[in-house]
């Protein structure tokens, strides 16, 4: 590594030291700088000796407070080195609940013509997961679907595959290897990664994800992925949930086109 990209990071940790020594809580504000750090890493992982560098603190002191923030679920561990945790989502999805981003979201979905009577969410990329950060039920609401916080296997749900979708070709043989194993909740699960990625083509072509069955009897779904804003932005898509005995093929190409209207207003509510 060069000097001109060690430098940036070590006056970094002059101003998080500077800062947590004025502060009445020094633990607090070097907690948020741990986080701060990782979320702006190129690659969102950093090594103990990369964090206690940043925060120009002896290791053994880093070493304890990352263990309380993984003790918090704010970070986890991946090998040696450390990553923003999940739990990060929940308190997101707490925060977006009260956001602008939200509200135009539940009122887009309150004046759209089919959206309006069915269940729409909004859903991030979480490796083998999607994780709900809002809901709007319509009337009738499709109630055996999951809520906000909750966790799907992407090849459970239109959503999740309308996001994998997006991945480079080698990412996926990576993730989802032909004789990977998958989630299955009904006779329509798909049950390999051979099946996940022989969909995928068809779902870049036509711009959205169709789920049949696959993780509820008798509810249907499609997904389209929301337009991000850089390449490190966090992969977030939305889909609408219906009752297929009401579901028809005239109604899909209806509820396609204002998904899309719904992901060009969101654009990326996170970014």
């Amino acid at each position: 590594m060069t000097e001109a990209t060690t430098a940036p990071p070590r006056k970094a940790a002059k101003g998080h030291e500077s800062k947590a020594n004025a502060t009445p809580a020094p633990a607090v504000t070097r907690a948020a700088a741990v986080l701060d750090a990782l979320a702006e890493s190129a690659t969102g992982r950093l090594t103990l000796s990369d964090l206690a560098r940043e925060l120009a603190i002896p290791k053994s002191s880093t070493s304890n407070l990352l263990q309380a923030l993984e003790d918090a679920e704010l970070i986890i561990r991946v090998g040696s080195d450390y990553a923003l945790g999940v739990k990060l989502v929940e308190l997101g999805a707490a925060y977006l609940s009260r956001r602008d981003e939200v509200k135009e979201f539940y009122r887009f979905c309150e004046q759209a013509p089919l959206l309006k009577v069915a269940t729409v969410r909004i859903a991030m990329l979480d490796g083998d997961n999607v994780i709900y950060l809002a809901r709007y039920e319509g009337h009738p609401a499709v109630r055996l679907t999951s809520n906000i916080g909750d966790k799907m296997p992407v090849s459970l749900c239109s959503v999740g595959k309308a996001l994998v979708a997006k991945l480079h070709d080698h990412d996926l043989e990576e993730q989802f290897p032909d004789d990977l194993a998958l989630p299955i909740m009904t006779a329509n699960s798909l049950k390999t990664g051979k099946e996940l990625k022989a969909q995928l083509g068809a779902i870049r072509e036509q711009g959205y994800a169709f789920e049949d069955e696959e993780s509820t009897l008798g509810v249907v779904s499609l997904g389209v992925a929301v337009p991000t804003r850089g390449s490190h932005g966090p992969s977030l898509g939305v889909s609408v949930t219906a009752l297929k005995a009401t579901f028809s093929e005239a109604e899909r190409e209806a509820m396609v086109a204002e998904l899309r209207d719904l992901t060009k207003m969101l654009g990326n509510p996170m970014g």
